[in-house]
């Protein structure tokens, strides 16, 4: 029986064998593990919910951490605006008083007061200016001697120094003589007035100009706080903040709340204001302190309500608000995690019997797939085999992934490759066997046909001289000797073609070439009504080449693109450096173009589309740039002209035969 069976499935196709075998592999489990799943599905759960209410507790934290943060900067930018503002009015009362002591200077040149009276005038009107509460006008010289000052008038006082032991006159003075008199500069130090009894320093801002008709520096001081703070607005806002927070649930009993890090209870929806710091769990473990030395991460601890039987564990994120020194805390029993978690048991268990079957059917149709993604290829590959086993080695496996049939596919592309190359030099070796024989053929040609050739020409060209143009015979002896002329230039190509001789190499000026070639080309009889238009790259470096062949080359391309356009046009012959190593050459015609199935065929030797060449022109011009490691393409496009592009290296490796 078993026998049977295993011949039946060795007579199935790959696809069905998958069926057959993979497909019992992956259903019987499903089913025998079927509990199981459900069971891990349960916990999973379980530790996916206390996971996500984590994230929660973490996500709530951090909007906590971006209202404080928002609040924070929200008043920065409010006493930054209203700093702005004070400067501007600081600045607006210097040049107040700057314009007060410029008329009295005026006054002073027109000769209505004395220097020392225009001076007294001046001080009298700056100090009855106040700024603020306490803030006032005065006035120093260069030296720091105060020469207009509510209190210390006469007093020098260069060496003043801040709160924090800054020198801050001599940098006003230094700043101050180097400056623009229409500039108003700034200064901030913090500074304690201990005539008013002050305690602390506070920040004070002084806007100054020099005015060096009299060498006074004129400045206008006064406290920021007296300014721009306004303490009602900010509780107001901070109330508000606040409330947000402590407004804010977390779960069904949870809450945020914020202390500072010595325990201090700064938001709480209970007991704000009380200190924490020494709260113990119900372990007896002083969490607050631990938290207040961390003031980062998470804790986790028994806590008992007043009226629960037992403690329920607790789970608390915590982070730190360094700008305020807070610690901001969201926390939530975990049992309140678990109420979700309890129905979605429930469904898994009423579901883990339907679950096997339906995973079953999608196992069974995910295996054909497979076997479908599997077996697709090779039926190709069989199709790609049958086509090269028929002789078409050109035919390639499509490489559609990087496993095993990928590498299958590689191996046998390489592989017909390979046979397509070695055929490929089977027809070069032929080729270089007619080849060979052509030179013999064309020694021979030349032996036994230019001897009789060039008696033909002499005699001909002894009866053209001879015979009158009038006479009859004349088109005849003419004929005689175009037509021998022809057979003779015949014999050269073939000789040229099947001997082309090895270039000798020297640094050769290609532009300077070509200009020669084209002057020559100018004045050539089978170019007439031809415009030659040169557009040659100075900048082309000099290269190793052989002259003559390349001049070869040029005549031979120039005279192509002539004799495809008979009634005249135009040749464009340009020089570039194409990708910094080769000399690019361009040939363009406006002729009557080469089709595509001719352009295929163009370099083989005896092709040819005119009526009366050789075919040997182009092959014996692509022998000649190969031999020189370079590259010849040609673009056409007919009835509107030809390209044809000729790439010779600027640096040679070592030339081969």
């Amino acid at each position: 029986m078993s026998r049977y069976l295993f011949n039946w499935i060795n007579n199935l196709k790959i696809r069905w064998k998958m069926m057959v075998v993979v497909l019992p592999l992956v259903v019987v489990p499903i089913f025998l593990l079927g509990g199981l799943i459900g069971y891990v599905a349960t916990e999973q759960s379980y530790q996916g919910l206390t996971e996500a209410s984590k994230t929660d507790l973490d996500h709530m934290a951090d909007f906590t951490l971006d209202l404080l943060d928002g609040h924070y900067r929200q008043y920065e930018v409010y006493r930054e605006d209203k700093k702005q503002l004070i400067r501007d009015e600081m600045a607006a009362l210097v040049n107040l008083a700057y314009g007060l002591v410029q008329e009295e200077q005026r006054q002073h040149r027109r000769g209505l007061h004395n220097l020392a009276a225009a001076q007294e005038a001046a001080g009298r009107a700056l100090k009855g200016v106040n700024i603020g509460g306490s803030g006032y006008i005065y006035a120093m010289d260069s030296q720091g001697l105060l020469t207009v000052h509510l209190a210390r008038e006469g007093e020098n006082v260069a060496n003043e120094q801040d709160q924090d032991g800054h020198f801050f006159i001599h940098d006003m003075l230094s700043k101050a003589l180097v400056s623009d008199p229409r500039q108003v500069l700034f200064s901030v130090y913090p500074w304690s007035n201990a005539s008013l009894g002050e305690g602390r320093p506070r920040e004070k801002i002084v806007a100054y100009r020099y005015f060096p008709e009299w060498d006074w520096i004129i400045a206008a001081g006064g406290y920021l706080d007296e300014t721009y703070e306004d303490v009602t607005f900010e509780q107001s806002s901070f109330n508000s903040l606040k409330d947000q927070i402590k407004n804010k649930k977390v779960g069904k009993t949870g809450y945020i709340f914020c202390m500072n890090s010595s325990g201090l209870l700064t938001i709480h929806p209970d007991a704000e204001g009380e200190n924490i710091f020494a709260s113990r769990d119900s372990d007896n473990r002083a969490f607050i302190a631990e938290m207040c030395d961390k003031k980062n991460g998470w804790i986790r601890y028994p806590w008992r309500n007043e009226g629960e039987r037992r403690a329920r564990m607790k789970i608390v994120r915590y982070r730190y608000f360094e700008p305020w020194d807070w610690i901001v805390a969201v926390g939530s029993y975990e049992d309140e995690f678990y109420g979700p978690a309890n129905r979605i048991k429930w469904r898994i268990i009423t579901h883990i019997l339907v679950l096997p079957l339906v995973i079953g059917l999608l196992a069974a149709a995910m295996v054909f797939l497979a076997a479908k993604v599997l077996t697709d290829p090779i039926h190709r590959m069989i199709t790609v085999i049958r086509r090269v086993k028929q002789g078409r080695l050109d035919e390639q496996m499509p490489v559609e992934s990087q496993d095993e049939l990928g590498e299958l596919a590689t191996t046998f592309n390489r592989m017909t490759r390979m046979l397509r190359r070695n055929k490929e030099m089977e027809t070069a070796l032929a080729q270089q066997g007619k080849m060979a024989s052509l030179g013999v053929l064309s020694s021979g040609v030349a032996h036994e046909i230019n001897n009789p050739l060039g008696v033909i020409l002499g005699y001909a060209g002894y009866l053209e001289k001879k015979i009158p143009e009038d006479d009859p015979n004349f088109r005849y002896i003419n004929e005689i000797k175009r037509e021998s002329k022809r057979c003779k230039k015949i014999v050269q190509d073939l000789l040229s073609y099947a001997r082309t001789p090895k270039p000798v190499l020297e640094q050769t000026d290609l532009n300077r070439l070509l200009g020669q070639i084209i002057e020559f080309a100018t004045n050539h009889t089978d170019l007439h009504g031809v415009r030659i238009l040169r557009n040659l790259d100075y900048r082309l470096p000099s290269i190793p080449a052989d002259g003559d062949q390349l001049r070869q080359v040029a005549i031979n391309l120039i005279l192509n693109a002539g004799a495809a356009m008979p009634d005249g046009g135009l040749i464009e012959v340009n020089t570039s450096l194409d990708e910094g190593k080769w000399a690019r050459i361009e040939f363009c015609d406006s002729g009557s173009g080469i089709s595509d199935e001719n352009l295929e065929k163009i370099f083989e030797p005896f092709f040819t589309t005119r009526a009366r060449g050789t075919g040997l022109g182009l092959a014996i011009t692509k022998q000649i740039i190969d031999q020189h490691q370079g590259e010849i393409f040609i673009d056409s496009v007919v009835g509107q002209g030809t390209t044809v592009v000729v790439r010779l290296p600027l640096k040679r490796t070592e030339y081969i035969q």
